[in-house]
């Protein structure tokens, strides 16, 4: 198999298991702290790691990778899954979804500024009308939709971009995989500190779902899928293969729909679907 097309596989896989993380999480809060959750996700993930890295004998990063390591993990090992959780007290996952459509582009946004890149005009068009777009959605929802679960959703596709673009960057001298390892354990003292500050006092109320829900976002949404995903880029290329990310809201769409009953509109459908043109647009003309 080539290596593109082996690019290909190895990113569907791992977008597809990214797409159960909204689910995921949002079966998880109704039952769990949100931030006993996010700790707790990532303190179990770290400990994972840290036997990846044993068990491969991997070398450890250099000082000056340090900065990017902790950048990494304040954005896809504490910010997004926090942040997410918080705000998924307040919206629905289908409702959250729809801002996942802004998550390449604001990974795009960072990596020119981090790249000094200078995209054509029609990329910043693409970029506000996208924006537009959400922030319109957002609005037309009235009272049905909570503006802090809005607020909270959009600093977390800001706080995930950025670490997706320093872990995409760092990537390519440490290895993917290995970023996501590094990341967690350099968090995982902190992790373990706070989840056992915050441990609840009882598990009586903890359901049968929220507990299966921690375990995904645990060993599937911070690790696994951070192993296929990243896999995917080295072998396929982080603009080819990053494409496949525009298929993560249809996808949480749907797991939203089929697995938790929640109503999809036709307005968060066609929302979603001009938000993916808008990103693909972005990034086709940002080069």
């Amino acid at each position: 198999m080539e290596r593109s097309t082996s690019g290909w596989l190895y990113g569907l896989i791992g977008v597809i298991i990214f797409s159960g993380s909204l689910p995921a999480t949002r079966v998880a809060v109704q039952s769990l702290d949100p931030v006993f959750l996010t700790v707790a996700r990532a303190a179990i993930a770290g400990i994972l790691g840290v036997v990846l890295l044993a068990a491969f004998r991997e070398r450890r990063p250099e000082r000056r990778d340090l900065v990017s390591l902790v950048v990494v993990a304040l954005g896809v090992v504490v910010g997004f899954p926090l942040l997410t959780a918080f705000a998924l007290q307040h919206v629905t996952s289908a409702h959250s979804i729809v801002f996942i459509g802004l998550l390449p582009l604001c990974t795009a946004i960072f990596a020119v500024i981090r790249g000094n890149e200078r995209p054509k005009p029609i990329f910043w068009l693409f970029s506000v009308l996208g924006s537009a777009l959400v922030a319109g959605f957002a609005i037309s929802q009235g009272l049905s939709a909570s503006p802090v679960g809005d607020a909270l959703m959009l600093a977390a596709i800001i706080a995930c971009g950025l670490g997706y673009a320093e872990g995409a960057t760092l990537s390519r001298k440490l290895g993917g995989w290995q970023v996501i390892c590094w990341a967690l354990v350099i968090s995982l003292p902190v992790m373990l500190m706070l989840t056992a500050i915050y441990w609840p006092a009882t598990f009586e109320n903890v359901t049968i779902p929220a507990w299966t829900s921690l375990a995904y976002v645990s060993l599937f949404s911070m690790l696994i899928g951070f192993v296929f995903w990243y896999r995917g880029l080295a072998l396929g290329g982080i603009a080819s293969v990053g494409q496949l990310q525009l298929l993560q809201p249809f996808f949480g769409l749907v797991l939203a729909a089929t697995l938790l009953r929640e109503p999809v509109t036709p307005v968060m459908l066609v929302v979603t679907v001009a938000v993916i043109c808008c990103v693909f647009g972005a990034r086709r003309f940002g080069k």
